[in-house]
């Protein structure tokens, strides 16, 4: 997955960045974590995006087509022990605990890397 809107807490420069940092970080404390049974149910059928670099679609046969700045991947996605797993062609992929607020959804990967935010929609009827 090449999506990436990752936010900082802590200090900002100026009130603007505090104020939106701030934001941010009160939003992730509201996360929930997800289970398998609520991984499956909430990203079959669905696209994750954040609305205008990229987006993936996790079709409900578990095929995994990842859009990125006009490159196309295809690859598949399950879930294991409450966590989404991707495989996708290299250096994409791997397993992630999953936490959502309403529709934002962020991807957090098992051991390196940063978490990956997006919202959960239905994907457009064009494929």
């Amino acid at each position: 997955m090449s999506g990436f809107s990752g936010k900082i807490c802590g200090a900002g420069v100026g009130l603007v960045a505090f104020l939106t940092l701030g934001a941010g970080c009160a939003a992730a404390e509201n996360h929930k974590r997800l289970s398998a049974s609520q991984i499956h149910a909430e990203f079959a059928g669905m696209q994750r995006t954040d609305e205008v670099h990229w987006r993936d679609v996790y079709e409900r046969d578990r095929t995994l087509r990842s859009y990125a700045m006009g490159s196309k991947k295809i690859g598949t996605w399950f879930v294991h022990s409450d966590e989404l797993c991707i495989a996708l062609p290299e250096p994409d992929g791997g397993c992630f605990e999953v936490t959502a607020t309403g529709t934002n959804f962020v991807l957090t990967p098992k051991g390196l890397g940063s978490p990956l935010e997006g919202i959960l929609q239905p994907p457009p009827d064009n494929k």
